[in-house]
């Protein structure tokens, strides 16, 4: 994979190998995709500040988050339905993550359960939940998670009403419940990723299999997981969550300071800044422009990550010289398992690190607990 050398072109390969409807998925998001348009261009808001001779060695990128210090500053998100873009694709995702002592972190709407990846390869895994409408279904993936001995839960808050995302309705994703002409037409178009796929056998979530109200086969769980999430959805949730989740957890979905103050007060241990990928609410902030504020609203020791939009480890950079803890990667690493597998996710990790590694020492930073100290002094608004 030595041709590909950013994020960039991992999209580029992954587009080539996946049927259109799964790189839609991936790649699109809400109505006009101002949203997710503004989370990547956002970061051209500043300027990181050059010194020079000031920093022999290459910069230390290890750091601390989530009670624990970390090698590197950004771990593995939640993204849904690894297993369809390749064969096995979460235990892939999580062997990658292990070899490079990352966390990876399950999404709820994943082909492999939590249990099957803690029993077959391990590591740091923490578990994405869904609110169901069915609380005793939600209290089951609870004790999913506490069986495989996973500390870290996050809740994601900002999906109790699913955006429309055009590429998918074009697709049928989540309308289409069975393989139709059209579909199975698109999908012939790429033969590599329908060999893996019938290597690795017709992919169903794990999670659901034993429960014939979600139906059988991805499609058709895939749609029917979607359309019990728990509309009504509110703070009190959060606080039933908390009585019943005896670990960490985490909310994400926070885009104001305000919402990022109440889940302090009810009791979150760390918050993700997140407005989807831009896949909800068209129009809304970038999350790297709401960052200080909400730093600042929640003081300097609470744990406060982010994701969407991050490509390069400049961004990174801006945003741990911001007040981030830490960052989820989404869509990067989704397109390295694409391209190419476990070897794909361990590429898109090599290179963030690389670039972030290069950055830090041009800017004349020693460490990325040096940067985070620095904080805005690193940086100049445009």
């Amino acid at each position: 994979m030595a041709e590909l050398v950013n994020i960039s072109d991992l999209r580029s390969a992954a587009k080539r190998r996946l049927p259109k409807i799964f790189f839609d998925y991936i790649d699109g998001a809400a109505f006009s995709e101002t949203t997710a348009n503004r989370n990547t261009d956002d970061f051209a808001k500043w300027e990181l500040v050059q010194r020079v001779l000031r920093v022999a060695e290459l910069p230390e990128l290890r750091t601390t988050y989530l009670g624990s210090e970390k090698p590197l500053p950004f771990m593995l998100g939640p993204v849904g339905f690894l297993g369809l873009y390749r064969g096995n694709g979460e235990i892939l995702t999580a062997q990658a993550a292990k070899s490079k002592r990352i966390p990876m972190c399950l999404s709820t709407f994943s082909i492999s359960s939590i249990g099957r990846l803690q029993k077959e390869v391990g590591g740091d895994l923490h578990f994405q939940l869904y609110m169901d409408r069915d609380k005793s279904f939600v209290e089951k993936l609870l004790q999913s998670a506490i069986d495989a001995n996973i500390d870290e839960l996050y809740l994601t808050v900002d999906t109790s009403i699913t955006s429309v995302r055009e590429k998918d309705v074009r697709n049928g994703f989540r309308a289409v419940k069975r393989l139709n002409a059209p579909l199975m037409f698109s999908m012939m178009q790429r033969p590599a990723w329908c060999l893996d796929m019938f290597r690795s056998g017709a992919p169903s979530v794990e999670a659901v299999e034993q429960y014939p109200e979600f139906g059988k086969g991805a499609l058709e769980q895939a749609s029917n997981l979607s359309g019990r999430l728990d509309s009504s959805l509110t703070w009190d949730d959060v606080e039933w969550l908390r009585m019943n989740w005896k670990g960490r957890l985490i909310i994400k979905g926070i885009l104001s300071p305000e919402d990022a103050v109440i889940a302090q007060e009810k009791g979150a241990d760390a918050i993700v800044v997140s407005n989807h990928g831009g896949r909800q609410l068209d129009y809304a902030s970038s999350t790297i422009s709401v960052l200080p504020a909400i730093r600042d609203a929640v003081g300097p020791e609470f744990d406060v990550l982010i994701d969407s939009g991050f490509r390069r480890g400049s961004d990174i950079a801006i945003a741990l010289a911001l007040g981030a803890s830490g960052i989820l990667l989404g869509r990067a690493y989704a397109f390295g398992l694409a391209a190419g597998g476990q070897a794909g996710v361990e590429k898109v990790i090599d290179i963030l690190s690389n670039e972030l590694q290069i950055t830090l020492k041009l800017m004349g930073v020693a460490s990325v607990n040096e940067l985070q100290t620095l904080g805005l002094d690193c940086l100049a608004n445009r």
